[in-house]
């Protein structure tokens, strides 16, 4: 099975995380960000991945050091699932459409970590309120969170939000078509019979 598990524990963040590449969209992760769990569950949904775990951090700070070490992680695990990349599509692309928003992403595993972020969004903080209890989202930690899964995944990785008016729509469906893009490039390639896909004979 192309399973993964990576932990990280700094002075800032604790966080375990099992990613499943061949599983059926399963999200089961402690999540103290309620709006970035909704994320991570579309995230999963769309890419049919399965994830458990649980993520702690510093919010007394605020949600960078938690949100951007979960795409750490995340990353990890993906790079640590893949192995040696052979015989996967390695590529993938989406585009999603999501009532006024239309969100693009393109993927590549080729072991050369690149973020590019067109996200347009407000910078403005997603407020919601849950049993009399004010909750929000720095939508700032966007980009983060994709930096660090970039960065651990050895992955070239491109989000354009192409329209859109809202920032929730702008996020979720960049996170969808992230979930597509991926997997698109995740699985196996059955023309491929196994083989490393690189002229190079290996993804470095």
């Amino acid at each position: 099975m192309r399973t993964a598990t990576v932990k990280r524990t700094t002075g800032e963040t604790q966080i375990e995380l099992t990613l499943n590449l061949d599983g059926s969209g399963k999200c089961e992760v402690e999540n103290p960000i309620g709006f970035f769990d909704h994320m991570l569950r579309s995230f999963c949904k769309h890419g049919l991945f399965d994830l458990r775990g649980s993520i702690k951090g510093d919010l007394e700070v605020d949600q960078h050091h938690t949100i951007e070490d979960t795409g750490i992680v995340l990353g990890e695990c993906f790079r640590k699932a893949l192995g040696d990349c052979a015989g996967i599509h390695r590529a993938g692309f989406f585009i999603c459409p999501m009532d006024e928003t239309l969100a693009q992403v393109s993927v590549d595993f080729g072991g050369r970590p690149y973020l590019v972020c067109n996200s347009a969004l407000t910078g403005v903080p997603l407020v919601s309120v849950s049993g009399g209890k004010e909750s929000s989202f720095q939508t700032d930690c966007f980009e983060d969170f994709w930096q660090g899964f970039a960065n651990s995944a050895l992955c070239n990785l491109h989000i354009d939000v192409i329209r859109g008016r809202s920032d929730h729509h702008k996020m979720e469906a960049c996170f969808k078509a992230s979930g597509r893009a991926i997997r698109a490039a995740v699985e196996p390639d059955a023309r491929r019979a196994g083989a490393i896909p690189s002229t190079k004979g290996v993804i470095v």
